[in-house]
């Protein structure tokens, strides 16, 4: 990501002041949401300071309202920095792999990986992934960037009776889903998943996507079937809710 421009351009496109017959916190987000379309990415947004002197209100008003504009994604944070104008988040459908989907985008994807081991299968992982139990299993867990951003942390557990020789390849390098497809065959059929939002697992998982232990991520949980109607994979995600926005599309019969 770009580091952050040191002129937000002169305030002579804001309003003076607030109108008296609308809630001033409102009208503030508004005004900033409007900032953040108008202004390229990286670009620093006028100081909690100057808009509150500006328009005659608490700088705590103004606060609450960067807040939220924070959490909708269009703005950002930096200590010492200051808030600046969010780069877009990039939008997932959840029919394609994160680093197909970062490719497509222009946006380099990247991953480090946390967790790489075998062991078996026992009954509640080989029911979901509808293998024997004792089959032997890749565990793999990544941190996901996007640009060098940290984004994401897939975990996922996949047959390695399916997938033999899976183990021996270098996630940090190689996209599971193209390996897939290159070395197996693997064609991506139906796609379902459970999607809530609730803060990361664990201080661990909030320190790896640079985040407060208390902030709403995207946890994904899905099995992804091969056009063969075979499960691929289990695997629940952790999605960085301010930096990534989810797809879905479906079609009734």
């Amino acid at each position: 990501m770009a580091r952050p421009r040191n002129n937000p351009g002169d305030l002579a496109e804001l309003p003076t002041e607030l109108r008296p017959d609308r809630p001033k916190g409102d009208q503030i987000r508004e005004i900033l949401e409007r900032l953040t379309r108008s202004l390229a990415a990286g670009t620093v947004l006028p100081s909690e300071r100057v808009l509150a002197e500006r328009f005659g209100v608490a700088r705590m008003t103004v606060r609450q309202e960067v807040d939220r504009v924070v959490a909708e994604g269009l703005a950002a944070r930096r200590p010492g920095g200051g808030t600046f104008v969010a780069e877009p988040r990039p939008n997932q459908m959840l029919t394609s792999s994160f680093s197909q989907d970062m490719r497509a985008r222009g946006i380099t994807p990247g991953a480090k990986v946390l967790e790489h081991r075998v062991a078996t299968a026992d009954e509640a992982l080989a029911a979901e992934l509808e293998e024997p139990v004792g089959t032997p299993v890749l565990h793999l867990s990544r941190l996901r960037t996007a640009d060098g951003e940290p984004t994401a942390i897939e975990r996922t557990a996949l047959s390695l009776r399916r997938y033999p020789g899976l183990e021996e390849l270098d996630f940090a390098e190689q996209s599971l889903y193209d390996e897939l497809a290159v070395r197996w065959g693997v064609t991506l059929g139906l796609v379902s998943a459970s999607i809530i939002a609730a803060p990361p697992d664990t201080p661990e998982d909030a320190a790896l996507l640079a985040i407060d232990p208390t902030t709403p991520c995207l946890i994904i949980t899905s099995a992804p079937r091969t056009a063969s109607n075979d499960v691929i994979e289990f695997g629940r995600s952790i999605y960085r809710s301010d930096r990534y926005e989810m797809t879905i599309a479906y079609r009734t019969p």
